[in-house]
Parts: C-alpha cells; sequence; structure tokens
C-alpha cells in the first residue's frame, strides 16, 4: 500500500484523544508486513521494532494516534450533550458541525447546535459562541431516550468528515493531526533496508493532551536518538505573514530548529539536514512556533534523548478538515530513511 492508501484508512478512523483503539488496531495490522514485532505497552502505546546489531543506536520513531475531538461531560433532561473538548480546538470551527458520538451500541450521528440566530439579541450575534454554550442534538427527546441510543457521559464525539483527494498532489481529510505522521512511519519502514540502527516505530497516545504516550514510551524504548513524525501549520493562507510561518503547502517536509516545547538537539538537526541534502530531498525550516510535537516529551525523558522532528506542513490543523500534499508526505518518508540510514554512525 502507498502512504495516501494507508493515510484514507488512518483518517477514516475515529482515535479520539484516550481513546485510540480503533487506529491502534489499525497500526498493529499495517506494521506487522514491515517489523520483527509489534507489542502494546500498559498505556496503549503501538510500538514496531526493526532489529538492527546491538552495537548500533537505537532510533525512536514516534507519532502520534490521537485526534482532537470532544467528550459528552452532561445530558440535558431534554436529550442535549453538552461536551468537553479533547485538545486544542477553536471554539469559533464548531458551531453546526456534523460529528459523531461514539457509543457502546455504535456510532451515532449528531450535530454541534446552538440557539438559533434569527432569535438572538444583536450583542449576542457579535460575540463568539463558546463551547460551554452549545450542545450536541442527536434527535434524542429525553435524558432518558438518549441512555436508550447509548450514549453516556464519557463517550468521545469526533468530527464526521470524510478523506478525499481533490487534485493530482492534494488531500482533505480529518485527523491529518497526527494521522500523516503515522502513514509516513509506517512507508518508513516498508522502504527501510537492512540497517545496523534497531528502529523503534511508536504509534502514541494522548499527545493532544499533554504529550502523554510519548513520555512513558520513550522511558521503555531508552532510545539514543528519536524523530517526531508530525505536521506543521502552513502558512500559505491569505492573513498569514510571512514571519507568522514562513512554511508552504508542496514545498518539502519542515524540520524544526525550535517551537515551544523543543530546541532541536544540534547533532540531530545536522544529521536532518545532511540526509535530506546529500538525497536532494527539498526541505523547509521553521522555528518560533507555538505548538510543540512528541519529540519535546521523549527529549526530557530519562537522561535525555537527543530528538528533532520531520513535519508535513498542513493546512487547517486543528478544525475538522485539514489539507495537505502526498508529495510532502512522500518526501517526508525518503528524509526519514535517509535519516536512520546515516544514524548509523550518529555516536
Amino acid at each position: 500500500m502507498s502512504v495516501a492508501e494507508n493515510l484514507e484508512k488512518l483518517c477514516n478512523a475515529c482515535g479520539v484523544a484516550g481513546r485510540e483503539a480503533e487506529v491502534r488496531n489499525l497500526m498493529v495490522k499495517l506494521l506487522k508486513p514491515h517489523v520483527d514485532e509489534v507489542y502494546v505497552d500498559k498505556l496503549e502505546n503501538v510500538i514496531g521494532v526493526k532489529k538492527g546489531k546491538k552495537t548500533a543506536p537505537k532510533v525512536m520513531l514516534a507519532a502520534h494516534m490521537d485526534e482532537i475531538g470532544l467528550m459528552v461531560k452532561t445530558i440535558s433532561k431534554e436529550g442535549f450533550l453538552q461536551f468537553a473538548k479533547m485538545g486544542g480546538i477553536d471554539d469559533r470551527i464548531l458551531l453546526a458541525q456534523k460529528v459523531t458520538v461514539y457509543t457502546a451500541k455504535g456510532a451515532l450521528p449528531g450535530i454541534v447546535g446552538s440557539k438559533p440566530p434569527h432569535i438572538q439579541k444583536e450583542e449576542e450575534r457579535k460575540k463568539i459562541v463558546t463551547y460551554d454554550e452549545l450542545f450536541i442534538d442527536v434527535g434524542a427527546e429525553s435524558r432518558e431516550d438518549a441512555a436508550k441510543m447509548g450514549v453516556k457521559v464519557g463517550d468521545v464525539v469526533g468530527f464526521d468528515a470524510e478523506y478525499a483527494q481533490i487534485g493530482k498532489d492534494t488531500v482533505i481529510g480529518k485527523a491529518f493531526d497526527d494521522r500523516v505522521g503515522c502513514a509516513v512511519m509506517i512507508e518508513t519502514l516498508k522502504h527501510l533496508e537492512k540497517t545496523d540502527c534497531t528502529v523503534y516505530a511508536v504509534g502514541t497516545v494522548q499527545e493532544e493532551v499533554g504529550l502523554r504516550g510519548a513520555g512513558t514510551a520513550a522511558f521503555g524504548v531508552d532510545p539514543d536518538l528519536a524523530i517526531a513524525l508530525d505536521v506543521t501549520v502552513a502558512g500559505d493562507v491569505p492573513g498569514v505573514k510571512e514571519f507568522e510561518s514562513a512554511v508552504k503547502m508542496g514545498k518539502g517536509p519542515t524540520l524544526t530548529v525550535s517551537d515551544s516545547g523543543l530546541i532541536t538537539h544540534p547533532k540531530v538537526l545536522r544529521l536532518l539536514l545532511d540526509a535530506a541534502e546529500e538525497n536532494k530531498i527539498a526541505y523547509q525550516l521553521e522555528t518560533g512556533l507555538m505548538g510543540t510535537t512528541d519529540a519535546a516529551r521523549i527529549s526530557l525523558t530519562r537522561q535525555g534523548v537527543p530528538s528533532g522532528t520531520i513535519c508535513v506542513p498542513a493546512r487547517y490543523i486543528h478544525s475538522p478538515v485539514g489539507m495537505l500534499s502526498l508529495k510532502d508526505a512522500e518526501d517526508s518518508v525518503k528524509l526519514t530513511v535517509a535519516a536512520i540510514q546515516k544514524a548509523q554512525k550518529f555516536f
């Protein structure tokens, strides 16, 4: 399978932070043909191991399986669901979104609703409707009716958006953050020829709520160096200044120099730059972004792990639908493979 085929399967699966089971099962299936061993740790990170020489570095690849979403917080007596946010979501994008509530009885479609604008006062129409003023309507007539439909407090809610290719190289879909990193990781192992390094391919949990899975997985793996495979903000849209984000979709994978949680280890950055330049892979550099990746948590594990990132530029991340270039994803695979081969001489 290609990056695009795996990406479609992964994006259409549900994996709201803390409830990644559907994605995890898919990751185990997709990793198995390309590694010597696959296991799931106690926090339910997926870890695929491609064995190398004991004297060579241990390389950890990390791509988080979880996505932003919602969680049912209360059910009103009229049957409407109020919710908490799982991960960073701008309240402005929530109104009128089609969503899926994942209950024990199965998936239940719903709509994020609010007081209709026709009956709002003028001052109400001017302000942002915050998430605690919104609700999810699943068509229930009462709290008891919602219970009969299978809805319970704690059920996760995902955005309802299907993956689609809209041009020669452009795709849209939900959860590109970070299913594209998962797809890049799988494809990397597929194309990675025999290497002295032992490679740990880790699908992490709960990244969107505090980089939690990456920390526990890295403690167990105890790698010599790590590369987080993730997305970054593509700033090539109206209203974004170059100073805010100079990264462009379709211009190659992005290497983080620094962000709010990580200053990339100089040796890792040099490794990634050399791998890109020697293999004539286009790349972009980024610094000063407010967000961060699993690399931030991995870098501080045990006595410290030299860490860096390879990110796919994506538009509209942390929204119901994102957009990215398949070529950027494919070039990220090439760069990750090249970096692992060079890592044999990292120390």
